[in-house]
């Protein structure tokens, strides 16, 4: 098998050759429209002023002549790649490209060892690593001395959570730069440049036009090659409308991944909103999660836990309804049991909410922790043997039922250990009506401890 070699855009060893030139009169390879409206200067890129503008970090490090390694994390479509390049032209280091997909072991060595022969003849390389998450731990480590020594400016893109994809190590040694997906305005610029680009408008009413960016979903290349598509139609195609362009292209598909931060990211989403009682907004986050892919039965089991963590006693039917509404979707399947799971969103948005219950068994487990193996008092344990009984098991044992409010005020605690209040009800819904209920038996139980000798 002959070794892989990097592509020519990409080469490790001085200037890649010019290419060949096409014969005299013939037409140059057509390039695409995103390609053809790559910036040639930071001042083109749009849509992360945060990062390029006059008070963005990175014009502040070029600025003062200081780029630092960087990792640029955002995601597709908003530049990562265009904006390395050209942080590399204006610092006037050498751009070098390697894609984590692509290059192993041997690739970085070769990329390191010719930053460092073009460091000795005085000039900086600037290496860029798409998809730098795609590496391993190991091969991480592997940049710590070159960028530790500034062999090279390191300038990593990913669209995963460095937190989560990347060694801390590395990490601590790179400033993280955070790209936005393009908004409305920063697309419509790209459209306008498209159709500047062309001569002409796109065949687009403005609904369409709207949709059109919609369909992006927040991706300029996505967007600019649904673009160039439309530019194909024939000349004097009548401006399409929702429905005609909607025929016409496809959709992007929302980024969603199972496995990765979307999933923690969207599921966040969905209990932050339930927990702030906004129905409309959790049932958003509900569909998000569905249209992406997520399987429901993830989505029941976490709303069987918000049932009991954050609605609790203040509304006890709401974990019998998540126990009926996953039921339901295991027999009805998708679609139909998705609607039983929208209705027990809904339920859990609008109810009062209470987490007394979850903070009382965070108290209880840690109060079993710190008092060990203590023993329940005699008096409420079972003697079904003889030796039981002369060791006091049950003696002394005040039967509920048979007093005069069904309540002996008797402490079932460890002897030796004070009584400790770890369920607090709140005021909220059902609870509130508990917590009257509890009330009055503690003022009943000092009443008997006070009665006794």
């Amino acid at each position: 098998m002959p070794p892989r070699r990097p592509a020519a855009d990409q080469d490790l060893f001085g200037a890649p050759e010019p290419p060949p030139q096409p014969a005299q009169g013939a037409p140059a390879g057509p390039r695409p429209l995103a390609d053809r409206l790559r910036p040639r200067t930071l001042s083109e890129v749009v849509g992360q002023d945060h990062l390029l503008g006059p008070a963005g970090a990175l014009r502040r490090m070029l600025d003062r002549g200081a780029l630092a390694s960087l990792i640029l994390w955002g995601p597709p479509g908003v530049g990562k790649t265009t904006i390395a390049r050209l942080l590399a032209e204006e610092a006037g280091l050498r751009f070098t490209a390697l894609s984590a997909v692509f290059s192993g072991v041997a690739d970085l060595k070769r990329a390191f060892d010719e930053s460092r022969l073009r460091r000795q003849n005085g000039a900086g390389t600037l290496l860029f690593v798409d998809e730098i998450h795609r590496f391993n731990r190991a091969q991480q480590d592997g940049f710590l001395p070159v960028v530790e020594d500034g062999t090279v400016v390191l300038v990593g893109a990913t669209t995963e959570n460095p937190s989560f994809a990347l060694n801390g190590a590395l990490l601590s040694r790179c400033q993280v730069m955070v790209l936005k997906r393009l908004d409305d305005a920063a697309l419509d610029l790209l459209l306008a440049r498209a159709e500047a680009e062309a001569g002409h408008p796109l065949p687009l009413d403005e609904p369409a036009r709207a949709t059109l960016r919609a369909m992006a979903d927040g991706d300029g290349r996505y967007l600019l090659n649904l673009a160039e598509q439309l530019q194909s139609l024939p000349a004097g195609t009548p401006p399409l409308d929702v429905a005609g362009l909607s025929s016409l292209l496809a959709k992007r598909a929302a980024l969603y991944d199972k496995d990765r931060e979307e999933h923690y990211n969207l599921i966040s989403a969905l209990h932050k909103s339930l927990r702030g009682s906004d129905p409309d907004a959790a049932l958003y986050w509900f569909a998000r999660m569905i249209k992406g892919g997520e399987d429901p039965r993830y989505v029941a089991r976490r709303l069987a836990r918000f049932a009991s963590e954050d609605v609790g006693a203040a509304d006890p039917a709401s974990l019998t309804l998540a126990l009926a509404a996953w039921e339901s979707y295991e027999r009805l399947g998708s679609p139909e049991g998705e609607l039983a799971l929208a209705q027990l969103v809904l339920h859990l948005a609008a109810a009062p909410k209470s987490n007394a219950v979850y903070t009382a068994w965070k108290a209880a487990q840690m109060l079993a922790t710190e008092t060990g193996s203590l023993m329940p008092p005699a008096n409420i344990l079972n003697a079904p043997t003889k030796l039981m009984k002369s060791l006091g098991y049950g003696r002394d044992y005040a039967y509920d039922h048979d007093t005069e409010e069904g309540f002996s005020g008797a402490n079932y605690f460890p002897e030796g250990m004070e009584r400790t209040r770890l369920y607090r009800p709140t005021e909220r819904g059902a609870e509130a009506r508990v917590a009257r209920h509890l009330e009055r038996l503690e003022a009943l139980r000092e009443e008997i401890r006070a009665e006794k000798p």
